[in-house]
C-alpha cells in the first residue's frame, strides 16, 4: 500500500537513542522498531501498517471506536477542507492508495514531512508513537467558544505491544492528553484569544495494541504503559512544534 513516490524524511526514535532523520523510501514501507509495523509516507499520507491485527480506539474521521484493524492511515489535507462528507471522501482516498480493507482514517492539515514517531521499551514492555501536529486552530476546552471544525490537528497514534483492556485503553486516551496537554503548557502555546491551549478543536489520537501478553487492566500516567507512552508523547509534540513548516 505505498504512497506517491517523493524524496522527504521521516524522523524517528529508535529504543534508547534520540530522535533522528532516517531516509523515507516511498515504495517500500519503511521499518519501525516495533513489532510487525511498518510506514510508509509522503506529503500525501501516512500509511502504518500491522502485520497482525490491531485492537483500536480511537477518535478517528473513519474506523472510530473499538474495533480492529491491519493499517492507520493519517491523510493531509489543505487548510480550507471543507467537504460535505470527510469520512466518504477520506474512504475514496484510502482505496486510491491502494487499501481495500478496514483502517482506521485521521485526517491533518499539519504538513506531514514534520511528523515525528518514537518507540520506547522498559522491562520487556515496548511502546510507539506516531504524531503530527498542526496549531492553526489551537482552542482551550471549555474556553473557545463552539465553530466550524478546521482541520489543524494535532493526531496522536499509540502503539501498545501489549493486552490492554478496554479500560486501560480508554484510560490511556487520558494519560496521553495530558501529557500533549501540558506539552502545550510549557511551550507557551497560545490561542488567538490569548488563553493557554489545551490542543485544538480537530484533535484526534488512536489506541492500537496487538493484544500479546496478560491483560494490563490500567494504563495511567504511573503505570509503566502510561509512562513510556507519557514520555513518547511528550518528546515527539515538542519536537513537532519546533518545526516553522508547521
Amino acid at each position: 500500500m505505498p504512497c506517491p513516490e517523493s524524496g522527504r524524511a521521516i524522523f524517528t526514535k529508535p529504543a534508547g537513542g534520540s530522535l533522528q532523520t532516517a531516509p523515507a523510501a516511498y515504495g517500500p514501507l519503511v521499518q519501525l522498531d516495533f513489532p510487525g509495523v511498518s510506514i510508509s509516507f509522503s506529503p500525501e499520507c501516512i500509511i502504518l501498517h500491522s502485520e497482525t491485527v490491531l485492537n483500536t480506539l480511537s477518535s478517528a474521521v473513519v474506523g472510530g471506536g473499538f474495533t480492529r484493524t491491519h493499517v492507520i492511515l493519517n491523510r493531509h489535507v489543505d487548510k480550507q477542507y471543507d467537504h460535505p462528507d470527510p469520512p466518504a471522501e477520506l474512504r475514496a482516498f484510502a482505496v486510491r492508495m491502494g487499501i481495500t480493507g478496514p483502517f482506521v482514517g485521521l485526517m491533518t492539515a499539519a504538513y506531514l514531512e514534520t511528523a515525528r514517531s518514537m518507540v520506547l521499551q522498559r522491562d520487556g514492555l515496548r511502546v510507539g508513537v506516531l504524531l503530527t501536529a498542526g496549531l492553526s486552530n489551537a482552542t482551550s476546552a471549555g474556553l473557545s467558544p463552539p465553530v466550524a471544525m478546521r482541520p489543524g490537528t494535532i493526531n496522536q497514534v499509540l502503539l501498545v505491544d501489549a493486552n490492554l483492556s478496554p479500560a486501560a485503553m480508554v484510560n490511556l486516551v487520558i494519560t496521553a492528553t495530558e501529557a500533549k496537554t501540558d506539552t502545550l503548557r510549557r511551550l507557551g502555546v497560545l490561542t488567538p484569544a490569548g488563553e493557554p491551549a489545551t490542543g485544538t478543536s480537530t484533535d484526534a489520537v488512536v489506541i492500537a495494541c496487538t493484544g500479546r501478553g496478560p491483560v494490563l487492566p490500567y494504563a495511567g500516567p504511573v503505570t509503566p504503559v502510561g509512562w513510556l507512552v507519557a514520555q513518547a508523547v511528550r518528546q515527539c509534540l515538542a519536537a513537532c512544534l519546533s518545526d516553522d513548516s508547521r
